[in-house]
């Protein structure tokens, strides 16, 4: 045998081109599933505190007997702001219809609501050294009746107050709108709290 014609070969390198086998793509495949799948976790999280946050509105109703619910539209006794039963009827229908399961009708309703706008006043604040106010407040009053026909000592027969103030130079027109939608909403809050949320 010649062994000058001997050759002494290396063993071939692993291929790093595409389709190769690589050690450090497997170990980011596994970091890229791990990452997927704590995002659908905290996904499954999110969609269950949802869930659970939903079913507690309206936590005071017993929807195996109350079903239904009618709102009357609520007379302005004041000679102010004459869009206010307007504002005032879309807020709370739009609070107890969406937020509870109840389903609106026109009579025989399980929960009837009825009142009438009560108050507009506006009183000086923060009186100055030159006994002029640097503020005014805006309050407004509303009476609610409220029936529950399928659950006794469920009804309630109250009136709901809240304000805004705002900058004394600025002309009541100017800012009223803005000032009565913060207030109705603000209201409407509470009206719904102290009627079906349970609070």
């Amino acid at each position: 045998m010649d062994w000058s014609k001997l050759r002494i070969t290396s063993p071939p390198a692993l291929s790093t081109g595409e389709g190769a086998f690589s050690p450090l793509l497997v170990e980011r495949g596994r970091g890229k599933g791990l990452a997927y799948l704590f995002a659908a976790l905290v996904m499954i999280s999110i969609l269950v505190a949802c869930s659970v946050s939903y079913k507690l509105e309206g936590g005071s109703i017993n929807y195996d007997k109350t079903k239904t619910i009618h709102i009357s539209e609520f007379p302005n006794r004041t000679a102010n702001y004459p869009l206010l039963t307007q504002v005032f009827d879309i807020a709370l229908r739009k609070r107890f219809i969406e937020q509870t399961r109840l389903k609106e009708v026109s009579n025989n309703a399980d929960i009837e609501i009825e009142g009438e706008i009560t108050g507009y006043q506006l009183t000086p604040q923060a009186v100055r050294q030159n006994d002029l106010a640097s503020q005014t407040r805006l309050t407004i009053s509303i009476r609610v009746h409220y029936i529950n026909n399928k659950e006794a000592n469920k009804d309630k027969d109250q009136t709901f107050s809240t304000f805004r103030d705002f900058d004394s130079t600025l002309p009541l027109t100017q800012v009223e709108t803005d000032l009565v939608k913060q207030i109705v909403d603000e209201i409407v809050d509470l009206i719904y709290n102290a009627t079906v949320a349970n609070w």
